[in-house]
């Protein structure tokens, strides 16, 4: 009974320190996620700031985590988002191995307790008591040791409620941040397209001679070119020679 008090004892601060984390945790992330993407959509500054603020919080540290990068790619962005989500669903199981080893250890105990208690008892009987008063002890011997038995199912039992409750729990906030997480990176995927796209127009309207400048002065020196005439680049062979001058003998 003494190992069982301690891991009632264990099961029961690890289920209200749980309780408490998941009871805060469901009633400020609606909001946070609201928040932060409406606030992406406007700007990303605003975003980022909002997220910063709710660091305290799984779904802000989530948010927060692709947000405080200097303009990543896309792809950084999802992978920035997948290791912040493995990280706090990571940090969510905790308790999780507690409450399993309490309820395999629980029954166990209880068993080992009550099968101690039957040897215990049936022990001190001897064939020649059988039917006298003196065996009368053995029953009351018999139904305490059951009680070890009871109580580690009890423990058992009560244990694996809440870890299936918060083996739930766990499995719904999969969920919102596998939603949230991809609404985020749609957003960034559209901003991170515009501005390539913007950044591309700027660079062609900033650049020394535009693709429009070349084309007209090709045009230019072309038709300089067609203007000359062929006289201008006659050869010196085509020169009439001079008029022999007369003799005047």
């Amino acid at each position: 009974m003494w190992p069982l008090l301690v891991l009632s004892i264990l099961s029961l601060s690890t289920i209200i320190d749980r309780l408490w984390f998941w009871t805060n945790l469901l009633i400020k992330e609606k909001q946070t996620v609201n928040r932060v993407l409406e606030a992406a959509r406007r700007d990303w500054s605003i975003a980022t700031e909002m997220a910063r603020r709710t660091v305290k919080q799984p779904i802000g540290r989530f948010l927060y985590a692709p947000l405080r990068l200097q303009n990543p790619e896309p792809e950084v962005f999802k992978l920035a988002l997948e290791a912040a989500a493995d990280d706090e669903l990571a940090s969510m199981r905790k308790g999780d191995k507690l409450l399993e080893g309490v309820i395999a250890l629980a029954p166990m105990l209880g068993l080992l307790g009550t099968v101690l208690g039957l040897i215990g008892s049936l022990g001190s009987i001897r064939l020649g008591d059988l039917g006298t008063s003196s065996t009368a002890g053995v029953t009351v011997g018999i139904g305490e040791a059951l009680i070890s038995t009871a109580a580690g199912l009890v423990v058992a039992i009560f244990s694996l409620v809440f870890y299936r409750l918060f083996q739930s729990l766990l499995f719904n906030q999969m969920k919102v941040f596998r939603k949230a997480g991809n609404e985020l990176e749609l957003l960034y995927r559209q901003y991170w397209q515009q501005a390539s796209l913007n950044q591309h127009n700027s660079q062609d309207k900033n650049s020394y001679f535009p693709s429009s400048w070349v084309q007209n002065s090709r045009n230019v020196s072309d038709g300089l070119e067609q203007d000359k005439k062929p006289t201008d680049f006659s050869p010196e062979s085509d020169v009439e020679p001079p008029p022999d001058e007369p003799n005047n003998n």
